[in-house]
């Protein structure tokens, strides 16, 4: 008997390990980020994008990896960036603005793309509609062209004495960035002039801001830039006086005058949101591209001080924070 039980114990001791060997290991996702910041300028965004992974049950190191490239470090390497993340076999890249979503649809047909704050993907020819994005992209627009009238509309209200406005654009965006067209109707309707000025590569922003101030333009609308230039530029509009409103609240906490968008942290929410999604086994063609239904007003009365200004009440009336 004794004999039979050591027996048994000792094909127990083969078998166990055989089944714990059997066992499927947990699968590790590796998901991309090609943005067009920095590492110091992208911690507030990566934290709430991984803080929504957290929530969704996703946690780096056992079942998520993160791999980061920023362009902003490197100027005009986006595809090569894009290549290096495909390269090394991510299952999804998440892409901050347009110049990256382009970079990384060149580079990949087949892994997903989710983008987030595309102002115009349809123009752009990144995806075919919204509501059916068809091929590898999917993810969130922030309505680039309703979204500069509307900030048209604020600026030259809380300014009504500005008749030259200076607009930065990136003419490789889309055929029509920022809705130019509908913007310079709009500016003749008020009998403003408007001064377009490109910017194209982070390295053409000292000539722009140089052509900018041969326009001497009296206010300035910035929406299509990295958080690099978007520093870069409030020092400039400070130095010269240029009263600002920016597409993101983060220029004005850092001194800009003006923001009219999108929650910014919002925006990288919703992109975990999809990039779970994807992860479970949804195709972004079948995933509708998503738009921001709130925007917040924020006003920095501190600079608007420092460059002699008095905000309309009107304006003040609707602002969702006021910098004190």
């Amino acid at each position: 008997m004794i004999t039979t039980l050591t027996a048994l114990g000792a094909v127990l001791m083969l078998v166990i390990p055989l089944a714990a060997e059997a066992q499927p290991q947990a699968q590790v996702a590796r998901i991309g980020v090609l943005s067009s910041g920095s590492p110091a300028t992208s911690v507030a965004s990566l934290d709430a994008f991984r803080q929504r992974l957290r929530e969704l049950g996703y946690a780096e190191g056992r079942n998520v990896t993160i791999e980061s490239r920023y362009a902003a470090t490197q100027p005009g390497r986006f595809r090569g960036l894009a290549a290096e993340l495909v390269g090394l076999g991510v299952n999804v890249i998440v892409t901050w603005g347009t110049l990256a979503t382009r970079a990384a649809r060149e580079v990949t047909s087949t892994i997903p793309i989710v983008m987030v704050s595309v102002g115009d993907p349809v123009g752009a020819g990144l995806v075919k509609s919204l509501p059916k994005p068809g091929g590898n992209i999917t993810g969130g627009s922030f309505m680039g062209s309703e979204l500069a009238l509307k900030g048209f509309d604020l600026l030259t209200e809380a300014l009504p004495r500005a008749k030259r406005l200076a607009v930065l654009f990136n003419p490789e965006i889309s055929p029509d960035p920022l809705g130019l067209y509908a913007l310079d109707a709009a500016a003749q309707t008020k009998g403003v002039t408007l001064h377009p000025v490109e910017l194209r590569r982070s390295d053409d922003l000292n000539p722009a801001l140089a052509a900018m101030v041969q326009a001497r333009p009296n206010a300035l609308l910035v929406f299509a830039v990295n958080a690099v230039q978007r520093n870069q530029i409030v020092e400039f509009a400070a130095k010269n006086r240029l009263p600002a409103l920016y597409g993101f609240r983060d220029a004005v906490d850092v001194g800009g005058l003006m923001s009219f968008g999108p929650k910014l942290l919002d925006l990288w929410r919703g992109a975990a949101t999809y990039v779970d999604k994807i992860l479970k086994g949804a195709k972004p063609s079948d995933l509708p591209v998503d738009q921001p239904t709130t925007f917040e007003l924020v006003i920095n009365l501190k600079t608007a001080k420092a460059l002699g200004l008095t905000i309309p009440a009107s304006v003040l009336a609707r602002a969702d924070q006021v910098i004190q």
